[in-house]
């Protein structure tokens, strides 16, 4: 911005120098003028230096020193008041810009009856004056196409990076949930293997699988997530096309879900389904995922109600009869509520009625 403005001053002087020598140097070469006529040309011409700081009175300045010069010495072309009716056409409000036309027409006029000029001298001026104000005009153009541009491109930047960081959020919480659950789900296993090993040698096997599946699903859905960090575009659908679309988050998979868990989970649904979006069906999943994960990890119990009530808003209630509310740290609550206020959807989670603790989420229908 320094650099630019000292380049608008440094063409500004130049602009001024030329105006002045374009003026003042026929009346002073060959033949010097008398110094009233050499005042009237200075006059005309050296105001012309500050026409970005007071635009009207400039013109008014150089136009008058112009009309009266004009009585005994006629310039080549009158460069003070033309670059002065540039400069309000380029710099004013609209009010003066229109204002200022009729008055330049008079004073040009003037110039021209009182000294008695003919009609190509009149052509030729109104030419020059109709040529300078459009080009003035054309500059302001210019420029607001320009800063309309530049801010177009700010605030596409924005976007994008709102956009990112949406994308950033979105994926923490999805790493967050697969990591919680499967991870959370293999501890628990991994804990029982040796009781059952002692125990019930039969099922040790059983429960060693179990790990071994929990941890294939999670690596899975764990690449899914990295294959929308490599090509944005497909959202890593291509894993769910190469045959792993139960591990998708949609709520055909929520059964598949609740087996995995590695609770006894009771679901119910109320009132007849029906397509919604992907990313309601997603907030949906990973939910009731992270739902699942705290119910076993905090809650005591394995029994767990799963509800999912169709009406005019869906919603999906996760319960169990367990001993309460944690101490609510982590990220899980939170990304929760983040996942339902994204779709336009509200999520309450707390003590039960008749004790335990509910996750309840509520998404609105279109």
């Amino acid at each position: 911005m320094i650099a630019a403005g000292r380049v608008g001053r440094a063409i500004d002087g130049a602009l001024a120098v030329c105006v002045v020598l374009a003026t003042v140097g026929p009346l002073v070469l060959p033949d010097p003028k008398p110094w009233w006529i050499i005042g009237l040309g200075l006059l005309a011409s050296v105001p012309v230096w500050w026409r970005r700081r007071a635009p009207m009175v400039v013109a008014v300045v150089v136009g008058a020193a112009m009309s009266v010069m004009v009585m005994w010495e006629k310039p080549f072309l009158p460069f003070g008041p033309l670059l002065a009716v540039y400069t309000i056409a380029d710099l004013s409000p609209m009010w003066k810009r229109f204002a200022a036309i009729p008055a330049i027409v008079a004073a040009v006029g003037v110039s021209l009856v009182l000294p008695g000029e003919d009609d190509e001298t009149f052509r030729l001026m109104g030419t020059a004056f109709v040529a300078a104000y459009a080009l003035g005009t054309s500059a302001r153009a210019s420029r607001s196409r320009a800063a309309e541009l530049a801010e177009r491109a700010r605030r596409q930047e924005q976007e994008h990076v709102a956009a990112a960081a949406e994308e950033r959020t979105r994926i923490a919480r999805d790493m967050h949930d697969i990591v919680t659950h499967s991870v959370g789900l293999m501890v628990v296993q991994a804990e029982a293997g040796p009781v059952v090993v002692r125990s019930d040698p039969g099922r040790a096997e059983a429960v060693f699988d179990a790990i071994a599946n929990t941890g294939r699903s999670a690596l899975t859905e764990l690449r899914g997530v990295l294959a929308a960090l490599r090509n944005p575009a497909d959202g890593g659908q291509a894993w769910g096309r190469a045959g792993e679309a139960l591990l998708q988050p949609r709520l055909a998979n929520l059964p598949a879900l609740s087996e995995r868990s590695g609770l006894d989970v009771v679901s119910r649904t109320v009132g007849t389904s029906r397509p919604v979006a992907e990313s309601v069906e997603a907030a949906v999943y990973r939910i009731v995922q992270e739902a699942l994960t705290n119910v076993r990890k905090h809650a005591g119990t394995r029994a767990v109600r799963l509800s999912l009530t169709w009406g005019e808003n869906l919603t999906v209630e996760v319960a169990d009869d367990g001993r309460g509310p944690g101490d609510g740290g982590g990220y899980g609550l939170a990304g929760m509520r983040e996942r339902a206020a994204a779709c336009g959807g509200t999520l309450t989670a707390g003590a039960g009625r008749n004790g335990g603790f509910v996750v309840n989420a509520e998404f609105p229908l279109e």
